[in-house]
């Protein structure tokens, strides 16, 4: 499987805003002729290197958030791993199929089950399951609508998996980033290697 990772430039530099050029300067990414630097690896990193992350895929249920129509930069999932532990953060998940369109729109309680399925799968790709997680965050388009369905859907979900204890979670009323999506959810997984 190729997975692009050299990010791309989709602002268009001749059109920038006074105070974008100027803040772009400061941070050392625009040039004085207009055009983006070379990323310069910071002094302090040659002697504490980043913690070493690798993105997470699942392209068969889901889609690569740069492959969008109108791309977005954010991989699926991360994992990180710390001596025998393993952590892995997924982003915002919602109702994407594997060609990263919308799946059951106006469908709230589908597109929840679609949405723990990408999910499930994420959690598949680095042999994990809903057992090593520890944290949802769950952004509802509507609250007041739609968090009775959410929540017996979850825990329809959690009960099916035996879940116990449950993970930790936070629920949040939020516009998301496409219309047509009601649900998303971010999810935090650690277990030992």
């Amino acid at each position: 499987m190729m997975i692009e990772t050299k990010p791309r430039v989709l602002i268009d530099l001749k059109n920038l805003t006074k105070g974008e050029k100027i803040e772009m300067a400061k941070m050392g990414i625009l040039s004085d002729t207009n055009e983006i630097t070379d990323y310069e690896y910071p002094e302090i990193h040659y002697d504490r290197p980043p913690i070493p992350k690798h993105a997470v895929h699942a392209p068969n249920i889901i889609n690569e958030a740069y492959n969008y129509e109108k791309p977005s930069s954010f991989s699926r999932a991360l994992r990180m791993d710390f001596g025998n532990t393993k952590v892995v953060l997924i982003s915002g998940t919602a109702s994407v199929n594997e060609q990263g369109k919308p799946e059951h729109i106006g469908d709230f309680k589908a597109q929840l089950w679609r949405t723990y399925n990408n999910i499930t799968n994420l959690l598949k790709a680095e042999d994990m399951s809903w057992h090593d997680v520890v944290r949802t965050t769950n952004y509802l388009r509507d609250i007041e609508r739609d968090y009775a369905e959410f929540n017996k859907i979850r825990t329809t979900f959690y009960t099916w998996h035996g879940l116990n204890p449950l993970p930790a979670a936070t629920g949040i009323q939020a516009r998301l980033c496409w219309e047509t999506l009601l649900v998303e959810i971010e999810a935090i997984a650690v277990c030992t290697k």
